[in-house]
């Protein structure tokens, strides 16, 4: 395992490597092609973007990988090299030092946690490199631009969308995304703002770090301690669904409802529809978003500290008509 993870890494690598001295290709991943002579821009210029994911075992981040390289691949002068850290804090930060020792134009980054990644971001920015944060903060605001959308807002949503659906009252399980996240700490802490002040009782929590495995195992937990569970709140779709396949291994599908986040439309939406799930709140990915701001920077245009992007509701209510805006 070890030794294919370093043939990765050398690959990568020799990629930035002839990126940087000119040989870079369009859009892709760590295997992009030499350009032809038609894909550099009006000056010449090829720009090589390092794009640092904390993970590819979240649909949802799969999608903003593959948002980043169609958004990219309208633009010919743009190389863009991805990098997998595989959920590993210590490996993101690796990988983030390596595109700095590349000399990349740009780093743009999703991190995992925000503690750990705060170092090595400030030594892209001390090299004058610019930094686009996304999704994930970190700590401080030594970075170009964050863009994400505002997860305490979706989180208090969430919960008073689930105050008027139980009528104010009933047993809920909180199925929360990585506490040392910020998005997950945000949802939490927005979602218990949503339910204060009603008789909504959270009788069991976990952490299952976006994954849907921790989460059907956690919903096993919760379903083998409690009686009753009217509604399950999921920090994200994936863990919507395993709570989902948990309750329904239990035969106790009937009498509670199932709560997520993020809407794409390959999934929590599709869920909806099913009737698998409830509601979900949409989080956009901001890959499409990074790009444009990515151009402008490249270009030595100023750029917002923040853009914070919109979210909607999707239920059974409004999902045939696009869902609903928040305000």
């Amino acid at each position: 395992m070890h030794k294919k993870l370093a043939s990765c890494d050398l690959l990568v690598s020799l990629v930035l490597a002839a990126a940087l001295s000119g040989g870079c290709g369009k859009s892709g991943d760590s295997t992009a092609s030499n350009p032809s002579p038609a894909s550099t821009n009006a000056a010449g210029r090829q720009f090589v973007i390092g794009m640092s994911q904390c993970n590819l075992g979240e649909p949802w981040r799969v999608q903003m990988n593959a948002d980043i390289k169609a958004a990219a691949a309208k633009h010919p002068e743009l190389n863009v090299v991805f990098k997998d850290a595989q959920n590993d804090t210590l490996q993101q930060r690796a990988q983030v030092e390596e595109f700095v020792s590349a000399k990349v134009d740009l780093l743009i980054i999703s991190p995992k946690e925000a503690q750990p990644l705060t170092e090595p971001v400030a030594h892209a920015m001390d090299a004058g490199i610019p930094v686009i944060v996304l999704d994930r903060r970190l700590l401080g605001t030594n970075y170009t631009c964050f863009i994400g959308a505002d997860n305490q807002k979706i989180g208090q949503a969430a919960g008073e969308w689930i105050v008027k659906t139980l009528g104010g009252k009933g047993n809920v399980v909180e199925l929360m995304g990585l506490q040392t996240s910020t998005p997950g700490q945000d949802r939490h802490s927005g979602f218990l703002k949503g339910i204060a002040g009603s008789d909504i009782k959270v009788i069991f929590s976990a952490d299952m770090k976006w994954l849907e495995p921790n989460a059907r195992q956690e919903m096993e937990s919760a379903l083998s301690r409690f009686n009753q569970i009217d509604l399950v709140f999921a920090h994200n779709d994936d863990g919507a669904h395993g709570a989902y396949l948990a309750a329904k291994a239990a035969s106790r599908l009937k009498e509670m409802k199932f709560v997520g986040i993020d809407a794409l439309p390959q999934e929590g939406i599709a869920y909806v529809q099913q009737g698998i799930m409830d509601a979900t709140f949409q989080y956009p990915t901001g890959g499409s978003e990074a790009i444009d701001t990515a151009l402008k920077c490249l270009h030595g245009e100023t750029v917002p500290k923040e853009t914070v992007l919109g979210t909607r509701l999707f239920d059974a209510a409004n999902v045939s008509q696009g869902g609903e805006a928040l305000k």
